[in-house]
């Protein structure tokens, strides 16, 4: 089999480089190879590989950004999407894309299931819950995969953020009332791929499901969390976790709203799957393992 990858380059990209081995061929592609944003390109690119299935894994992620550029966040996450999804359609591919917890608002009190009404805040949650329709009204066979805050060794995330932040200020104020899930790249993408192939033995349905890890924690709870883990490995920092204040979002805007509430219910893949979904707290360890030994090395 001939899976088609496309954005090898970023966190989920470059750890489904390795976690689809198994399942076939790869051929990994980044944006040079097949750019999203040109939808020429990217059909080209689709029928000179001719794959017997798509993991896109490409996307506009820059949220604040995306405010002000919308008609790019809409490109990439939108209408490049459709074109992958009428080309699933029309050749008999699976399609597998990733989605967001911004496609809620975060207004309600539980866990959101995959069911659940979207209501984006911003123009990246609008674009991406608009990719995810473009993919269902298409009617290929596809895994949307709803993951949220997204983290890892590789490319720029709030976990390297932080570290990089306690070792320059000797305080931080960070945000203690938007609720999530912090979930690794390599978590999402070793799913994946037991994902795919419980699909394709037809032990998962096709549609939307949640990957995140368990557990809860807000982002003034993972700051602090890191820096005493990295403070533990012998990384020297100036801020402690005594020093990491909590805030709330307004004391802190930003351009695009985030949802308070980012809790995703995993049952629907994790029950087909027979799979224990591990504690945000073990892949944040090693995200940050991972960090400060290569820091150490340098």
């Amino acid at each position: 089999m001939k899976i088609l990858l496309l954005g090898k380059n970023g966190q989920i990209g470059h750890e489904l480089r390795r976690s689809l081995l198994p399942l076939g061929t790869v051929v990994a592609l980044g944006r040079q190879e097949a750019d999203l944003a040109d939808a020429g390109q990217l059909s080209a690119a689709l029928e000179a590989q001719a794959p017997d299935m798509i993991v896109n894994a490409a996307a506009y992620t820059a949220v604040d950004k995306a405010e002000s550029d919308p008609v790019m966040a809409r490109a990439i996450n939108t209408d490049a999407v459709r074109v992958l999804a009428r080309y699933a359609r029309d050749h008999g591919v699976l399609l597998v894309q990733y989605s967001t917890d911004y496609v809620f608002d975060g207004a309600q009190g539980t866990p959101y299931q995959p069911g659940d009404a979207t209501n984006p805040l911003s123009v990246y949650g609008v674009t991406k819950r608009d990719g995810e329709s473009a993919i269902l009204d298409s009617g290929c066979r596809a895994l949307i995969l709803r993951t949220s805050w997204v983290h890892s060794a590789h490319g720029g995330n709030f976990v390297k953020t932080i570290l990089r932040l306690a070792r320059e200020r000797d305080a931080l104020n960070i945000v203690a009332d938007q609720h999530g899930a912090p979930t690794s790249a390599e978590l999402i993408a070793d799913v994946t791929a037991h994902a795919i192939a419980a699909s394709q033995r037809g032990a998962l349905p096709h549609g939307i499901h949640h990957l995140t890890a368990q557990g809860e924690t807000t982002w003034h709870g993972l700051a602090r969390y890191v820096v005493s883990r990295a403070l533990r490995q012998g990384v020297a920092l100036r801020a402690s976790a005594g020093a990491i204040h909590p805030i709330t979002t307004q004391d802190y805007p930003l351009p695009a709203v985030r949802p308070r509430n980012s809790r995703l219910d995993t049952r629907s893949l994790s029950d087909p799957l027979k799979l224990q979904l591990p504690d945000w707290t073990v892949h944040v360890d090693r995200t940050v393992d991972q960090l400060t030994s290569l820091e150490q090395s340098a």
